[in-house]
């Protein structure tokens, strides 16, 4: 038998158990026949796991500067001592490590979760001419260390500005509990936002939907930042009490987010986030976690996502800023339960036979064996999809 190729996951900003990193590259490369180490941040309270990743803690830093610095030299330090086949990076701060760790024998990936340089230039703390400085800067540096690494991309519009990359899609795995639920015509008064929650992310128009509708309630699941949270409440006035927020100052795991799409009849998914590039080009991982359970999404109407949802036939696009329009997609979801149980069915279909994980895996385990030179074998194959 031949000795697996190691495989090393780096990461000093993300958590160790993210769902892209941890639930998706790490296990598919797993299940593969790859030995597979992650890097990353001690973790807690992580959910039993039949096969785990083997996982090499770093410090926490409440600083950011001595992550960026000490973080990375740790994580240097851990990686180096491994001597991998393939090192994957997901951190634009990790750049001049993964530079260091090249050589002829080994492959280092670049998986890029962002538009870095478009983030950058929506700072709107700091000027424009300071932006476009340091958006410039940033490009030089990212092209003189990328060189030599191979790019993993994780949304299609990347491909505009990396064209040498490969797609490897955010799409969500199937959740085999989720395909055994089924939405209930008549859905509560309760709409569910997950994932992150911040400003970009439409936290305060989220926040302000109890004002619109006093009728909904409006979940939040995920980490969100206690100065953050109460703002929010303070934007909900009078109905603050019908804003429920999971995760201040606490990361949510996977399996308790997919616990909560199965706890509650959702009313709908919500993703009314403010005009930035970056999110105007995107297809949200979002929208497919919340099609993967069945539920319909409300979410902005630029161009690219009233597209998506309107190709899918799984939701509603409206102004995030139009109280009015806001207020009749709720009500229409309510009020026409045969519809919005249509939608959430479309989503769920679309999600099962081309937006999942599953086609995404089979591309990243194919790349893998092609950069390592790897043949195809039964082995390495039948791990694929389990």
């Amino acid at each position: 038998m031949h000795t697996p190729k190691r495989v090393v996951q780096l990461t000093t900003v993300h958590h160790p158990y993210d769902p892209r990193i941890y639930h998706k590259e790490c296990k598919s490369l797993q299940n593969a026949g790859f030995d597979v180490t992650l890097i990353a941040q001690e973790g807690d309270n992580h959910t039993a796991d039949d096969k785990p990743i083997r996982h090499i803690p770093l410090k926490k830093y409440n600083s950011r500067l001595k992550r960026m610095t000490l973080g990375a030299f740790r994580a240097y330090r851990e990686a180096k001592k491994l001597n991998a086949d393939v090192y994957h990076f997901h951190d634009p701060e990790l750049l001049p490590v993964a530079w260091l760790l090249k050589n002829k024998r080994n492959v280092v990936i670049y998986d890029v979760h962002e538009d870095y340089i478009t983030s950058i230039l929506q700072k709107d703390y700091m000027s424009m001419p300071v932006r476009k400085v340091i958006a410039s800067a940033y490009k030089f540096i990212e092209k003189f260390f990328t060189r030599d690494f191979e790019l993993c991309l994780a949304e299609k519009y990347y491909k505009d500005i990396y064209p040498e990359g490969k797609c490897i899609l955010n799409y969500p795995t199937i959740n085999e509990n989720f395909l055994n639920s089924n939405r209930k015509e008549r859905a509560e008064n309760k709409l569910l936002y997950t994932g992150n929650v911040s400003i970009v992310r439409g936290a305060m128009l989220h926040s302000k939907i109890p004002l619109i509708d006093e009728s909904v309630q409006v979940h939040f699941v995920g980490k969100c930042p206690s100065e953050l949270a109460e703002k929010m409440y303070a934007a909900a006035g009078d109905q603050k009490d019908h804003l429920i927020i999971e995760g201040i100052d606490q990361f949510i795991e996977k399996e308790v987010i997919e616990d909560r799409y199965l706890k509650t009849n959702w009313l709908a998914g919500i993703a009314l986030f403010p005009p930035t590039e970056h999110y105007k080009k995107k297809e949200l991982t979002k929208f497919f976690e919340y099609m993967n359970a069945g539920i319909p999404v409300i979410c902005s109407d630029f161009p690219v996502w009233k597209n998506f949802i309107e190709t899918y036939h799984c939701g509603i696009a409206v102004n995030p800023f139009d109280d009015n329009e806001i207020r009749q997609a709720i009500s229409y979801l309510r009020d026409n339960p045969e519809e919005a149980k249509k939608m959430g069915e479309n989503g769920k279909r679309a999600v099962m036979e081309e937006l999942n994980w599953g086609t995404e895996e089979k591309k990243l385990v194919s790349w893998y064996r092609e950069l390592l030179h790897i043949e195809k074998t039964g082995s390495i194959q039948e791990g694929i999809g389990d």
